[in-house]
């Protein structure tokens, strides 16, 4: 089973799926790390972002790999790196790119090919995983986006403006709403969730209710 979480940054997705893939005792896949964890890389090599070829054999020598909360390129710890304002400059940019796109989404089908999966990320419903009949679109007020990203782990800068951030987030949506493959968008089939009132818990608890539903019609 595959119960995607789509929806646009600083929505709760992390969060979210990782909470329902626990209560549920699923496997919990975080494909924006995926893409943060090879634009990291990508910096590291130093490549040129317009070396499009350079990027493209990166490719063939990123060697990622997840273990529960932690991310590893080859055997180096980046969890806490990919969440550097430097990635997360980039991220968009680079995983705009349909050779990369292409890349993830395949490694991505393999991880939940054999094992029941919370997914989250901005495409899983749409393109990934487009056959699963759990969907969800998380959303919340660019507003309370931005706080909640002052409030989280993925903002070791430290960072302490919230017009600073809101304006980063809504170039982001941008960005990734109008980029030509797989751009963010709620997929036809999905059900929408505006979290801006709620706690994590209720969005939880209304995801997991959704899906009993879903498996006792089915």
């Amino acid at each position: 089973m595959i119960i995607a979480v789509d929806g646009p940054a600083g929505a709760g997705k992390s969060t979210v799926a990782r909470k329902v893939a626990k209560i549920l005792k699923f496997y919990y896949l975080d494909t924006g790390a995926m893409y943060r964890a090879f634009t990291l890389f990508v910096l590291k090599k130093g490549i040129s972002l317009h070396n499009l070829e350079g990027i493209q054999r990166l490719l063939d020598e990123f060697d990622l790999r997840m273990y529960e909360d932690r991310i590893y390129i080859s055997d180096n710890d980046v969890t806490a790196e990919i969440r550097s304002d430097a990635v997360t400059k980039h991220v968009s940019y680079i995983s705009s790119l349909n050779f990369v796109r292409k890349k993830m989404v395949e490694l991505q089908r393999e991880i939940g090919k054999n094992r029941d999966t919370v997914a989250e990320g901005r495409d899983i419903g749409s393109v990934v995983f487009s056959d699963t009949k759990y969907k969800f679109y998380l959303d919340a007020s660019i507003e309370e986006r931005a706080r909640r990203r002052l409030r989280d782990e993925k903002n070791p800068e430290g960072e302490t403006d919230l017009v600073s951030i809101i304006e980063k987030i809504r170039k982001r949506d941008e960005y990734d709403s109008s980029r030509e493959l797989s751009p963010l968008r709620k997929a036809s089939d999905a059900f929408y969730i505006d979290s801006t009132h709620m706690s994590i818990e209720e969005v939880c608890d209304l995801i997991i209710k959704q899906v009993q539903e879903n498996k006792r019609s089915s």
